[in-house]
């Protein structure tokens, strides 16, 4: 019995041997992948990475006086006094110069509830740089169009005093921003002045 009992045990420690050697060979396996993995991931070839999406703003910036525009028109020889002679700016008030934009047409419309009309010439103004000006001319029709119907939807009372006229300016303003913002992604008019103001 001896006998037999000693060959009962030998194969006994084979099995336990080679299943030690198949837990040893399964966790080195394991180890391996997941150093490969944990390699991919860091190599962002997996996984997505982290790549970081760095967000630029490329609206119009803000120009200082006596900053350059990078964007403003190259002025022609013989403008100006003195030729090519560049803008000069006071010392005081706002820190930013202004650029203004004229629309060439006036624009006229009744007022609302009324048989009057409202006839204006007006100027826009910006303290960013020239792409504002250069969006205002480019989407000039759509412009046209909002500032008509906002003074369209403008009653007569509100044109008479000072404060109506204020707030027309303000909506005019944001009608102005909403097309350009619209279409280009930001506004950057500060405010809109009347050239002429007729009431018929």
């Amino acid at each position: 019995m001896s006998d037999k009992s000693d060959k009962e045990e030998k194969p006994k420690k084979k099995k336990g041997g080679g299943m030690m050697i198949k837990i040893v060979g399964a966790v080195a396996l394991l180890g391996v992948g997941a150093g490969g993995v944990f390699g991919l991931v860091a190599a962002g070839i997996i996984g997505g990475g982290t790549h970081e999406v760095v967000k630029v703003d490329n609206n119009p910036k803000l120009v200082r006086k006596g900053e350059e525009d990078p964007y403003a028109p190259v002025a022609k020889e013989g403008e100006g006094e003195g030729g090519a002679a560049g803008e000069t700016d006071g010392d005081g008030g706002s820190e930013f110069r202004t650029v203004y934009y004229n629309f060439a047409d006036d624009f006229t419309s009744n007022l609302k509830n009324t048989d009057a009309l409202l006839q204006v010439n007006i100027s826009a103004s910006t303290r960013r740089d020239y792409r504002v000006v250069l969006w205002m001319k480019k989407h000039e029709l759509a412009i046209r169009s909002a500032l008509l119907i906002a003074i369209a939807d403008t009653p007569e009372e509100e044109v008479i005093s000072p404060e109506g006229k204020a707030r027309l300016q303000k909506r005019l303003t944001a009608a102005i921003n909403k097309v350009l913002t619209e279409n280009e992604g930001f506004g950057g008019v500060d405010n809109v002045y009347f050239k002429t103001f007729i009431v018929q």
